[in-house]
């Protein structure tokens, strides 16, 4: 006999400010001004950051640097709803998130320049260090929220991914971990268009990815990753539902990279100014620069003094993270507690190579 189980399952879309900074009403989560002023300077920062580390590596300043322009709103938005006792798992791109949860612009300038000591996060900021592969994180963090829930610590946990990372096989085991055991964790997809080169619909059949969440038994959801109150809006709803107990959840946040993957690529390559032009038209800070004037809440002033700020703020980075004079035995001495007898190996020979 063969028993058949009737599912149903939906993905919604969900969009508060359109391309042109026309605000749905009724979706406006009508959040305090100094927070949403904040979240503007993140957005800034994030981008004055980026454009920095472009130009240091272009100049043989900085090494490989994977730049985040165009993803603002997806990073800024997603981390400014967790709670200072709540955790942030990123990937290599979340530069942004990081700057926004206290994380200083010269660690992370060292971390691209090679430093050991560049991935040292400060433990008050509850960030987890920049993960290279690909949804190796996502485990990571699934684990950790497992682990809060059975201590009773009603913490939140916020995993960020690329589209790429869903033909991981580690995606799927946290995925259906998370779900088996309703582990706290919000799983935030930013489908930027491409893994690397590999555009979206090589990377699966589904119509979404949000919708990968119902075969393990929690919901999917898909954002315009380019609007930042929906986002926001988004992962509150998530992190909260995850500290009721009720699981995870996926948001998949549709957004665009700018840029090239990381400053080794050639995005001329795969994609056409067509589609790049289309997505500036999407530009996340200029439609939320549009929300905030039509609320009286910002001003050319203003934004001017953001950015003298800002630019301060990323030249004294700099500034620092180039004076560190940097050991490079540091890359052997911090992988074990003791350093077994193959690195000690290839220490000395380093050492006589150098000499």
């Amino acid at each position: 006999m063969v028993q058949e189980t009737t599912f149903e399952g939906k993905v919604e879309y969900f969009q508060i400010i359109d391309k042109d900074g026309n605000v749905d009403i009724a979706l406006d989560p009508d959040l305090p001004k100094d927070l949403l002023l904040r979240m503007f300077m993140g957005m800034k920062f994030a981008r004055a950051f980026d454009d920095k580390g472009l130009k240091l590596q272009r100049t043989g300043r900085m090494l490989t640097f994977a730049p985040l322009l165009g993803q603002e709103a997806s990073q800024i938005g997603s981390v400014a709803a967790l709670e200072k006792e709540d955790w942030l798992f990123p990937t290599y791109r979340e530069n942004g998130s990081y700057l926004y949860r206290g994380v200083s612009p010269s660690l992370l300038y060292r971390y691209w320049m090679g430093s050991e000591w560049g991935m040292c996060i400060p433990k008050e900021t509850n960030s987890y260090t920049m993960i290279i592969p690909i949804a190796e994180q996502l485990p990571h963090a699934v684990g950790f929220a497992w682990a809060a829930k059975l201590k009773k610590n009603p913490i939140g946990v916020l995993a960020y991914c690329g589209d790429g990372a869903t033909s991981e096989g580690d995606f799927h085991a946290a995925l259906n971990f998370g779900g088996v055991f309703k582990a706290p964790v919000v799983f935030f997809c930013q489908n930027n268009g491409y893994a690397i080169s590999v555009p979206r619909k090589r990377q699966t059949a589904s119509k979404t990815i949000a919708q990968k969440a119902l075969a393990y038994g929690f919901p999917g959801v898909q954002v315009d990753g380019n609007d930042i109150l929906a986002v926001y809006s988004e992962v509150k709803k998530a992190l909260d539902k995850g500290k009721r107990g009720e699981g995870p959840t996926l948001i998949e946040a549709l957004t665009y990279r700018m840029g090239p993957h990381t400053t080794a690529d050639d995005p001329t390559r795969y994609r056409t100014e067509e589609e790049v032009k289309y997505w500036k038209d999407r530009d996340p800070i200029k439609r939320f620069r549009i929300y905030l004037e039509n609320k009286t809440y910002l001003s050319r002033q203003l934004e001017e003094k953001m950015d003298k700020e800002i630019e301060e703020l990323i030249n004294k980075a700099v500034e620092e993270a180039e004076s560190k004079k940097e050991n490079p035995e540091d890359i052997f001495k911090y992988m074990y507690s003791t350093m077994p007898p193959h690195l000690m190996e290839q220490m000395k020979e380093m050492k006589q190579f150098l000499k």
